[in-house]
């Protein structure tokens, strides 16, 4: 994805209104029927200036998508202390529930398993977060223990995502929750 320097307030609203547009068109039509020209008409730009910006849908929708990825790692790691091994912390469980407006959109993005491109942004961040996490912790098998992590998680948001796991937001939470404090606590 091409951005202009970030600190280009300009660049930075153009790019909020193309995500803001996506979002929309995808709350009426699957990703995989949007196209450029409407999404720029809905966003109120040219279609010169989502090139500047973006190479093409897919980097967009993952762009829109990046605040998922932040609310997941931010979730997962909403505690402190020694964690409860049954009960996820509650946002975990508001961050599983908050994905049912766009879950068609995610889905689209997030295959079964954890492909796609939103789901290598998610293993990516969420790999890097877990083990600068472990290594400060002087936590042994670090780079595995995050990666296991990482891969754990994403595996099952997406195997939720398509319904291959069935569950409430609470009980995935809860579930993927005492997978991940395993991983944590075996090493």
């Amino acid at each position: 994805m091409n951005r202009t320097a970030p600190e280009d307030p300009r660049a930075a609203r153009t790019r909020a209104r193309l995500r803001a547009a996506l979002l929309a068109e995808c709350a009426e039509r699957p990703l995989a029927e949007v196209g450029v020209a409407a999404l720029v008409r809905r966003a109120g730009v040219g279609r010169a200036t989502f090139y500047v910006h973006y190479a093409d849908l897919e980097a967009l929708a993952v762009d829109a998508c990046a605040d998922v990825v932040r609310e997941a790692v931010e979730a997962l790691h909403a505690w402190r202390g020694k964690p409860d091994p049954v009960h996820a912390p509650p946002a975990l469980a508001a961050f599983f529930d908050s994905l049912t407006p766009h879950a068609a959109l995610y889905r689209a993005l997030l295959g079964p398993g954890g492909t796609g491109p939103l789901g290598r942004v998610l293993h990516s961040d969420l790999r890097a977060y877990s083990l600068r996490e472990r290594a400060l912790a002087g936590a042994a098998d670090a780079p595995l223990v995050a990666s296991a992590v990482a891969a754990t998680f994403t595996g099952v948001l997406g195997d939720w995502l398509h319904g291959q796991l069935e569950a409430s937001a609470a009980e995935i939470s809860d579930q993927v929750w005492q997978l991940l404090v395993a991983l944590h606590t075996s090493r």
